[in-house]
């Protein structure tokens, strides 16, 4: 049965520009889930801190103070909004001209769209974008979970048990535009780190599991703490020469495709983890800590290796193995479980029934 054509407000992440890599994974999710839902007839706009670029989908701009992130904060720090702050700005945007659209998607993982939406006159769904972090959120995302059950949705189900809250979210997955990523049968010698390097990515871990296997490392993504990467570079000098950046899509698929596999080192549960299945449609396999989201898209001894979390021999050993893996194999599995079209398909379902209950 066709769907109904619908209009939908998607509210970003306010801790950066779209487009900037400060918001790490949710990045791609927005940009993804709305050019899918363009594809599909429905009319989306995203709302987004002022500067933001997400190609041909419409971004409505707005001014103000970027919000602190999440994972920089304690489990009991207050809630923090910055005066003339942006997350605060959006909202009031989608509350003043909410009757403009059927549905408003929240991608902010912050307290304050759980704590608003009670008083919307539309319906406000909510997909969650990392794991449980903090006790006041925590209990904002809890009190929609009894107020308005099925109205929350996240990446995996290792993610959504970080609540404690049994079957209140929705697991919806991620994915990516296979179209852009070319598989690349023959490697050069690099192994690759993608994220934001930041303390709890844990980047130390996969310089030392290379050195220790004696593999070149490449390095890319956002520089999100400058004290942090210092004290990376002083630990390991080579890590600057081995730093590439933060690059666009159809550039870091280029070089990602060259390496021989893809580290993932997270010292925390990884909500998903897009950079592993970016990996996988490059046809390269993915080692990763048995934590969080990554342990639901490896498939060891076909698309990669799992390990102990942080243990850094095993990840070596793992590197040592890279080889026993078809790299066919990776993208193979990128095709059937990561395309846009069965992500998509997930997500209508989902706002359908949202608004069949509202």
């Amino acid at each position: 049965m066709t769907q109904a054509i619908r209009q939908f407000y998607f509210l970003s992440t306010p801790v950066g520009p779209l487009g900037s890599g400060l918001g790490g994974g949710v990045e791609l999710t927005v940009l993804n889930l709305a050019e899918e839902f363009l594809r599909r007839g429905h009319r989306v706009k995203v709302v987004a801190p002022e500067g933001s670029q997400l190609r041909e989908v419409p971004v409505i701009e707005i001014a103000g103070q970027l919000q602190p992130t999440a994972h920089t904060q304690a489990r009991d720090t207050p809630i923090i909004l910055p005066v003339d702050g942006v997350l605060g700005q959006m909202w009031e945007f989608a509350y003043q001209n909410q009757l403009e659209v059927d549905l408003i998607v929240n991608f902010a993982f912050d307290w304050l769209p759980f704590y608003l939406t009670p008083f919307f006159q539309i319906p406000v769904a909510h997909f969650v974008t990392m794991g449980s972090l903090s006790d006041a959120l925590d209990q904002a995302v809890e009190q929609i979970a009894q107020q308005l059950p099925g109205r929350l949705g996240a990446y995996t189900q290792t993610q959504a048990e970080t609540f404690g809250l049994g079957d209140a979210f929705r697991t919806l997955g991620s994915a990516i535009d296979l179209e852009k990523y070319q598989v690349c049968l023959s490697p050069s010698s690099y192994l690759a780190w993608v994220g934001r390097i930041s303390p709890e990515k844990g980047l130390e871990d996969a310089l030392e599991a290379a050195a220790i296997a004696q593999v070149p490392l490449r390095i890319f993504g956002k520089l999100e703490n400058p004290e942090y990467w210092q004290r990376i570079c002083r630990q390991y000098p080579q890590a600057e020469d081995y730093y590439l950046g933060f690059l666009p899509t159809h550039e870091l698929q280029q070089h990602l495709g060259l390496c021989r596999a893809l580290l993932m080192t997270p010292r925390w549960v990884e909500a998903f983890g897009n950079v592993a299945i970016e990996a996988l449609a490059c046809g390269v396999p993915v080692i990763a800590y048995n934590r969080g989201g990554p342990a639901e898209i490896v498939q060891p001894g076909q698309t990669g290796w799992l390990v102990a979390p942080d243990d850094v021999g095993a990840l070596a050993a793992a590197i040592q193995a890279i080889d026993q893996l078809d790299r066919q194999a990776c993208r193979r599995q990128a095709e059937r479980d990561y395309s846009l079209a069965a992500w998509g398909d997930r997500f209508e379902a989902w706002f359908e029934e949202i608004l069949s209950l509202s």
